[in-house]
């Protein structure tokens, strides 16, 4: 059982930027692909960003293209998302996962994550 939690997440202004982490409680963290959902009200969870076992390959929403980073340090046992140029459109609970697929299955959906944190709140004030 892998336990995740998120932090770093709160209130910031448009055009702000924020660094969510997700500490895994398991040593075998670096043998899971790790993502990162978001869910807004009202609306269902979507993907976000996605992140190899090594680090070496991510996958990224087109929606925060360019503007989010998803990195990770197996040493630490934490993933994290770097979240730039932040749009009131970003409000939502974030969410980071772990899942035993390939980096590419992971990209498909919810159902292909085994492990799920409880989320930190994301508020972008415009």
């Amino acid at each position: 059982q892998v336990q995740l939690v998120e932090s770093g997440g709160g209130l910031v202004q448009a055009g702000g930027s924020l660094r969510l982490s997700c500490a895994a409680s398991e040593r075998t963290f670096s043998t899971y692909v790790m993502g990162w959902f978001r869910q807004a009200p009202g609306k269902e969870r979507d993907f976000v960003a996605v992140i190899s076992r090594s680090g070496s390959r991510t996958y990224y929403a087109d929606s925060v293209k360019g503007r989010f980073t998803i990195s990770r340090d197996n040493a630490k046992n934490t993933v994290y998302l770097q979240m730039n140029n932040l749009e009131p459109e970003d409000t939502a609970v974030y969410y980071c996962a772990a899942s035993s697929r390939t980096t590419g299955q992971a990209t498909a959906g919810m159902d292909q994550y085994d492990y799920w944190g409880q989320g930190t709140q994301v508020t972008v004030s415009s």
